[in-house]
């Protein structure tokens, strides 16, 4: 089973990667851009039977700062 998770900064909280990749992206002349937020993918490639709240845990332990970070779990097939 796999599954991904979605770690992003809470709102709020400044994101000095997001705003480096607002300024390039200005920079190269893409225009229409008001706001960029960066964040990481993480992919688990899971035992089966393995439980949302199992990677709940995982995220809160190990995978996200919850401090400052959300995350999100997506199941990924079937």
């Amino acid at each position: 089973m796999k599954a991904r998770v979605f770690v992003t900064l809470k709102p709020g909280v400044l994101d000095p990667q997001g705003k480096a990749i607002h300024h390039a992206l200005e920079g190269l002349g893409f225009e229409g851009v008001e706001d960029v937020r960066a964040g990481k993918l993480i992919e688990l490639d899971l035992a089966e039977g393995t439980s949302d709240d199992e990677i709940a845990e995982m995220c809160r332990k190990l995978l996200a700062n919850t401090v400052i970070e959300n995350f999100k779990i997506e199941r990924l097939g079937a």
